[in-house]
């Protein structure tokens, strides 16, 4: 018989697997951030000075969608890695 690993079923690992989903999500919060901060500042400089508004939209579509990758991309690693994964094949 093989050994399962601990699922999200146990809350002493579901705390420890959330916990470390949301230390990677603040890590990546801030690094969507850079990403849109970065992407306006490369737009300003090529195409001049930008308004408020052409600036967080900017801010907001890039370092959305990095964040938004990063969140699913988060929870897949987070299913793979309690279990879920391999419980949907198994016949208890």
């Amino acid at each position: 018989m093989t050994e399962r690993k601990p699922g999200l079923d146990d809350t002493e690992y579901a705390a420890f697997a959330w916990g470390r989903y949301r230390r990677i999500m603040m890590w990546m919060g801030l690094a969507s951030l850079i990403a849109g901060l970065v992407a306006a500042a490369a737009l300003n400089y090529i195409y001049g000075p930008l308004n408020l508004i052409a600036i967080l939209a900017a801010i907001g579509g890039i370092g959305g969608s990095v964040l938004m990758a990063s969140a699913l991309m988060g929870l897949v690693f987070l299913s793979s890695g309690t279990g879920h994964d391999e419980s949907v094949d198994r016949r208890d």
